[in-house]
């Protein structure tokens, strides 16, 4: 068990790194928009999604009703219901209560960063035990870390914090790099991504290169 643990923690080190300036520019905005520390930490053990988080906290600042803040929230983390489907046939040894803590962790970069792991059928409690740990409590610590850094830091984009995602994101696309087929894919999303965005709007061309380039990944498979 400690073998997995100790696994999980390493394969959650570039999350939790790239969590630290994310994590600190949403806090420092929630700040601004007069969301407490306290509004903040119970965001990000609850909700845990950063995307939505700082949806939330513009609609929370904006006198939005509850429900229309549930609601959004909802639709923006829907995708995590398809990351989770994509990983319960190689999860089917773990009982049900389980899985749904596990599933309570997923996020954009553990699912990414957990994959091949899970894939590979070596993902285990434990090993999700040090991945979703780690992650959830940087991302935590971060954005409570930045709230309180408000009046230090009022300008994050300044110091390239807005940057961070983007950054975290080819880290993990790099890990996911392992063969010539994975190399073309990747450069056909990309490609099609760059040359959509100038006909597409409201960043519909990632969805639409996201779309082309698994075709063209299950075609170069068959």
């Amino acid at each position: 068990m400690k073998k997995n643990v100790i696994k999980g923690l390493k394969t959650a080190l570039p999350i939790a790194l790239g969590y630290l300036p994310l994590g600190m520019a949403f806090g420092i905005l929630a700040a601004q928009q007069g969301l407490t520390a306290l509004d903040v930490f119970f965001l990000s053990l609850l909700v845990y999604a950063g995307s939505a988080q700082f949806i939330a906290s513009a609609m929370l600042a904006s006198g939005a009703a509850a429900a229309a803040i549930i609601l959004t929230t909802f639709l923006v983390n829907l995708r995590h219901l398809l990351m989770s489907a994509s990983l319960a046939p190689f999860l089917k040894h773990i009982s049900s209560p389980v899985l749904a803590w596990i599933s309570m962790g997923i996020t954009d970069e553990t699912y990414a960063a957990g994959y091949p792991a899970a894939s590979a059928g070596k993902a285990s409690p434990a090993f999700y035990l040090g991945l979703n740990g780690l992650s959830h409590f940087s991302w935590i610590f971060s954005t409570v870390f930045g709230c309180l850094l408000r009046s230090r830091i009022p300008n994050p984009e300044k110091w390239g914090l807005d940057f961070a995602l983007p950054a975290m994101f080819i880290a993990l696309l790099f890990i996911q790099l392992k063969n010539k087929k994975d190399i073309l894919v990747a450069l056909a999303a990309g490609v099609l991504s760059a040359a959509l965005a100038f006909v597409m709007r409201d960043n519909f061309n990632i969805i639409a290169a996201t779309v082309a380039a698994a075709f063209i990944g299950v075609c170069i498979e068959k």
